[in-house]
């Protein structure tokens, strides 16, 4: 024997807030579930600190990667290899993996973990509303435009930034501000951080969306958010922030781990995180 000690391998959640991420417990539920001796954390990396962060953890061995979470998912393209041509189509990363030859990767798990609970519905030339052109809303556009929706309006306080998405994605819509007047849209989509805990609130008036229109709020801090609440209020459908958490963590966690989720859990996972 060789006398050094065995060091589990782990991954990481990085992000400026962090403390309200809930990735360490889904990844940890999943890692003792299969019995897998790892560890998944949370790392608090501010815009500064984000390359000396990259560079520390490419020299770590028992670094599998991390998710990464706002405000560095444009940032951290620099810094890390990108084979899939993310920077080209989806334009943000939050996911990084490192390779048995210590190379790292970076990837984009959201906008198939944003989809997921809307596979199964013809959005085809639906016309959508998203709020926000940040990380998070370049995957929901991404996945959008693969879906063939249309027209898009975004919400967003610069303008310029969000019809520059529209024309990276090949979308047909318009760019308002935050306070116009929603349209009717089919799907609504908070992709801003806009809500959440900490963050200020996101008042819309509702009264536009049509009925059988859906509410989807990517914030997960607070789950029920003020957002979803009103949509409830009015009787539409919604869709809160665990789904798509859930459902880009089960692909980052494959990449970081080896292994899939175990099936038949995710009852017990979310009764987890809502406790």
């Amino acid at each position: 024997m060789s006398g050094i000690p065995y060091a589990p391998p782990y991954a990481e959640v990085i992000g400026d807030p962090i403390a309200h991420s809930k990735s360490p417990l889904i990844h940890g539920f999943w890692l003792e579930a299969l019995g897998i001796a790892g560890d998944y954390r949370r790392a608090h990396v501010r815009p500064d600190g984000l390359a000396a962060y990259i560079a520390e953890r490419r020299a770590d061995p028992d670094w599998r990667g991390c998710n990464v979470t706002i405000p560095h998912k444009v940032a951290v393209m620099d810094l890390v290899d990108d084979p899939g041509n993310i920077r080209g189509t989806i334009g943000a990363m939050n996911t990084v993996v490192r390779q048995p030859d210590g190379a790292l990767i970076g990837t984009n798990t959201d906008a198939a973990g944003f989809y997921a609970p809307l596979a199964e519905l013809d959005l085809e030339g639906a016309p959508v509303a998203v709020v926000g052109a940040g990380g998070a809303a370049r995957a929901v556009l991404f996945a959008l435009a693969r879906a063939g929706v249309g027209p898009v309006t975004i919400l967003n306080r610069s303008p310029l930034k969000a019809m520059g998405l529209l024309v990276t994605f090949g979308l047909k819509g318009d760019v308002v501000a935050l306070d116009a007047p929603l349209p009717p849209a089919a799907l609504l989509v908070n992709a801003s951080s806009l809500g959440m805990t900490g963050q200020p609130p996101l008042d819309l008036d509702l009264t536009p969306l049509p009925e059988g229109a859906i509410v989807y709020d990517l914030v997960y801090a607070p789950l029920r958010t003020g957002l979803l609440a009103a949509a409830e209020a009015r009787g539409l459908d919604t869709v809160d922030g665990l789904d798509m958490l859930i459902g880009q963590a089960a692909l980052a966690f494959e990449l970081f781990f080896g292994r899939p989720p175990p099936e038949g859990r995710d009852d017990e996972l979310r009764a987890l995180l809502t406790a």
